[in-house]
């Protein structure tokens, strides 16, 4: 199965596709260089396969590299892997 994920910033989320398919998405509101991440959800049939920490993963990673916001984490999904990966603790505000 090929992921890949992209910031659609038109809808305010980052979407993984798995094989070119809407997997799911990590959605965010952005105000003052602060996004923050609301809610995530991965499509039922897709659940089990990680894909909502690689989608986590790759939106931090994709703010990071634009070194532009940081984050809030109000999703509880985005909240435990923050906690669970520390390497990202830089890019959280209070």
């Amino acid at each position: 199965m090929s992921e890949t994920v992209e910031h659609n910033e038109r809808k305010h989320r980052f979407e993984i596709r798995a094989d070119g398919e809407l997997a799911g998405f990590a959605h965010y509101h952005l105000s003052n260089g602060v996004a923050d991440f609301d809610h995530t959800e991965v499509q039922p049939r897709f659940n089990g396969r990680g894909l909502g920490t690689t989608l986590v993963s790759a939106a931090l990673d994709q703010v990071r590299s634009a070194g532009q916001w940081k984050i809030r984490a109000s999703c509880p999904f985005v909240a435990i892997f923050v906690k669970r990966h520390p390497e990202y603790a830089d890019l959280v505000v209070d």
